[in-house]
């Protein structure tokens, strides 16, 4: 049985890859801070069927060296989805940018030294988006410029990170070079596995259904199952047609903050505001919110993803959008209501 590494698989992607793992055959060595998440990975991903041996786990810290090289050992693959996710800009952009490029660099030496044949690594959208002050369409070949004004410290650690994996892999000399593909999502949702809505997309999605937002960003998304993103992740691994490459996972086209929210109310959401906040208020909010700071790339841009690759090559037919608007909030109401 072949066996992945699987960094961050407590976190809200992590756990839908371990799953998808799991049942597609693969024995799975999940890296987690403390080894006390364990507990909480296996409830949440009951009703599985483990073999014997199929999952064990790991204490991994992206900012130490400490256990990587051991965590290795036994290993074909590595997925390093592992990485801070916040939209808020933090007063010290490090705070995100040092252990996303760090954790990454310290992963791929590892990998690297343990032989492993490929490293599938979780990157997004954001890494995608030129200079952040323009719409266009995003492709394998698009790259944020991290020294444009409208960058957050997120946006910039997302596209270090995987610009130092390539260079990485670009550096290799040995004949049989570890091969690498970095998967792309928007803004992901889809229902958590774990009953945790703390993290930013939860966040946001339990703000709207319950009411605690009252106005919308005049902002588009492209937004991305948490299924869908752990289905690539698994189909990266041994596809050969994928090794080299950047696929977007994500819907085609934007679809705007006004757009979900009146989806939303069709489903009988009447808490929802649909009301927009107009641009300048958002730009104005933005010296004194985080949140809102961490918004102003999208306001008044449409990114279109070109997702024709990765239909192509890994024959993936994208969740439709109203499924997986109905389903995060049926799963945000579910677990609100426990």
């Amino acid at each position: 049985m072949k066996k992945v590494l699987l960094t961050g698989i407590s976190g809200y992607i992590g756990l839908h890859c371990a799953k998808e793992l799991i049942k597609a055959g693969y024995a799975v060595k999940g890296s987690v801070r403390s080894l006390s998440k364990k507990a909480e990975v296996l409830e949440a991903i009951d009703g599985v069927d483990l073999g014997e041996n199929q999952l064990e786990f790991c204490e991994l810290n992206l900012l130490e060296d400490s256990g990587w090289d051991d965590a290795m050992q036994g290993c074909d693959y590595l997925m390093h989805v592992a990485s801070p996710y916040y939209t808020r800009q933090p007063k010290d952009e490090n705070v995100f940018i040092k252990p996303a490029v760090e954790g990454t660099k310290r992963a791929l030496n590892a990998a690297n030294k343990a032989g492993i044949k490929r490293v599938v690594l979780t990157s997004s959208m954001v890494a995608m988006l030129g200079d952040c002050s323009r719409s266009s369409t995003l492709n394998e070949s698009s790259w944020t410029d991290v020294n444009a004004k409208r960058v957050t410290a997120y946006i910039k650690s997302k596209t270090m990170a995987e610009k130092s994996a390539w260079d990485f892999i670009d550096s290799q000399e040995n004949s049989s070079q570890m091969e690498l593909v970095t998967v792309h999502p928007g803004p992901v949702y889809g229902p958590p596995l774990n009953g945790n809505l703390s993290g930013e997309s939860m966040r946001m999605f339990k703000d709207l259904v319950t009411g605690k937002m009252p106005m919308v960003p005049q902002a588009g998304i492209n937004m991305s199952d948490v299924r869908d993103v752990a289905q690539i992740h698994v189909k990266a691994l041994e596809n050969p047609n994928a090794a080299g490459h950047r696929f977007i996972v994500g819907t085609e086209k934007p679809y705007s903050f006004k757009e979900l929210a009146e989806m939303l109310q069709s489903y009988g959401y009447d808490k929802v505001s649909s009301k927009v906040a107009p641009n300048f208020l958002i730009k104005f909010m933005s010296n004194f919110s985080s949140d809102m700071r961490g918004m102003l790339p999208f306001v008044g841009n449409t990114y279109t993803a070109d997702v024709t690759s990765t239909m192509k090559v890994f024959n993936w037919d994208p969740i439709p959008l109203q499924e997986i608007i109905r389903d995060t909030a049926s799963s945000v109401d579910a677990i609100l209501n426990k």
